[in-house]
């Protein structure tokens, strides 16, 4: 029993609650209310306005990439691959004197058509200007043709032309192929930007999380001060909002960081791609194959970018959690303060 006796004031004596009620002894207890009321509508502003923000920025870089950023990317890819597969089937059927046979050249046609395509299909998700590329394509597929089908019994024009169409994609740095190259660096450039989380973006994911980790604290210290000096029983209006202040800090974070997870995963399908259709296929290896590893990772991204309704629902989620978290502490100190203090002037 002595010994018991002995702990029990020492306890008493350094516990957080006996140091944080020595803190602010000196201080009046409406006086009090109305400051941790200032500071608890101060913090959860900023903490929701933070929050909101960094999250919309998530959801943003999401939407960019998924609907201009990786579709210009892989529209690229696909293009250089076309061209390149078209030339070589081209250069194939020379060599394999299958050039004059029925019907033989309607993959490098194809194949142009395809390249054509998808400079159209890429012109509104891209800020670069793509008309010289447009032409050089126009040119080389005008030589090619000419070379194939035109000058058919004419070898001479005929080894004139198709020279002509392989200089006009290959020539450094003004053919089609390193122009096309230097459009997919600077595409993958700007989606790169577009999918990582800049300095800025962390910034406000830190003023949240510290924004909320005041607000909570904030909380308990008020709830500690009605129990302490005013003999009430444990608001609901605080203890509500400080488990939704627990739940804001955890699960925007958590979703958002899943989301960037996903985004860094995109980032680096969309350089494989590009590395992929930016290979010497001039040795003679076949570029169909490359298209169809090409075809399977765009499918894959594809399939990253399109699932992002749970990210709008947690945003919505966040965005209501936010209100509350303004208003419930306001409700919960302003009532008390009208009651015990505000009404008695």
């Amino acid at each position: 029993m002595t010994v018991l006796t002995g702990r029990a004031p020492t306890w008493h004596t350094h516990s957080p609650a006996a140091f944080w009620r020595e803190r602010l002894r000196p201080f009046r207890t409406r006086r009090l209310l109305e400051v941790h009321l200032l500071v608890l509508t101060l913090c959860a502003a900023v903490a929701v306005s933070a929050l909101l923000i960094s999250y919309r920025q998530t959801q943003q870089a999401a939407q960019a990439l998924a609907s201009r950023e990786a579709p210009a990317v892989q529209g690229l890819a696909a293009t250089r691959l076309a061209v390149l597969r078209a030339d070589w089937e081209a250069g194939f059927l020379v060599k394999a004197d299958l050039a004059d046979v029925a019907g033989s050249g309607e993959t490098y046609r194809a194949q142009l058509s395809a390249a054509d395509q998808g400079l159209s299909r890429i012109a509104d998700r891209t800020d670069q200007d793509l008309g010289t590329v447009n032409g050089l394509l126009a040119s080389y597929s005008s030589s090619i043709t000419l070379g194939m089908a035109t000058y058919r019994d004419q070898p001479l024009m005929r080894q004139q032309k198709l020279a002509e169409a392989h200089s006009l994609l290959t020539r450094d740095p003004v053919g089609l192929a390193p122009r096309l190259d230097q459009l997919q660096r600077n595409q993958l450039r700007h989606a790169e930007d577009t999918a990582t989380m800049g300095w800025v973006q962390r910034s406000g994911w830190w003023l949240a999380e510290l924004a909320l980790a005041a607000l909570a604290l904030t909380l308990l210290s008020a709830l500690f001060v009605l129990r302490d000096r005013c003999g009430r029983d444990w608001n609901p209006y605080l203890i509500a909002a400080f488990a939704l202040t627990v739940l804001l800090a955890i699960v925007p974070l958590l979703t958002a960081s899943s989301a960037q997870d996903d985004l860094d995963s995109v980032r680096a399908d969309l350089r494989r791609i590009t590395d992929i259709s930016r290979q010497d296929y001039s040795s003679g290896v076949e570029p169909a194959q490359a298209q169809r590893t090409v075809t399977e990772q765009s499918e894959e991204v594809r399939r990253e970018l399109a699932d992002d309704t749970w990210t709008g629902r947690v945003y919505q989620g966040t965005l209501i959690g936010g209100l509350l978290a303004v208003v419930l502490p306001a409700v919960g100190l302003g009532l008390r303060l009208d009651n015990d203090y505000w009404r008695r002037r």
